[in-house]
């Protein structure tokens, strides 16, 4: 079997379309959770940092939150990433469910 692969995929490229932090955030979570109509993220402005806060379903908080965090601190270097390459500062929190 070919390991190659596939030379048709082309992953999203959501920042580079010019697409905010937020959706970054939205578009990892979606693909992430089970119940996708939870998914709410909120963008806050405090002075030059931008204050993200993702909201899921309860019963997909792990999946997002990850072994020992793992998944939210992976959200979190990509979100940092992406905000810098915008001249930006950006943090994410993920809320507890309602």
């Amino acid at each position: 079997m070919d390991k190659r692969p596939n030379a048709s995929y082309r992953p999203p490229r959501i920042m580079a379309e010019g697409g905010t932090v937020k959706e970054l955030i939205e578009y990892i979570a979606l693909s992430l959770v089970d119940d996708p109509s939870q998914v709410v993220v909120s963008q806050f402005r405090n002075g030059g940092r931008e204050n993200l806060e993702l909201h899921v379903a309860k019963e997909d908080m792990g999946r997002v939150i990850g072994k020992s965090g793992r998944v939210a601190n992976a959200m979190r270097v990509l979100l940092r990433v992406a905000a810098a390459r915008e001249g930006k500062q950006a943090t994410l929190d993920v809320a507890e469910p309602r």
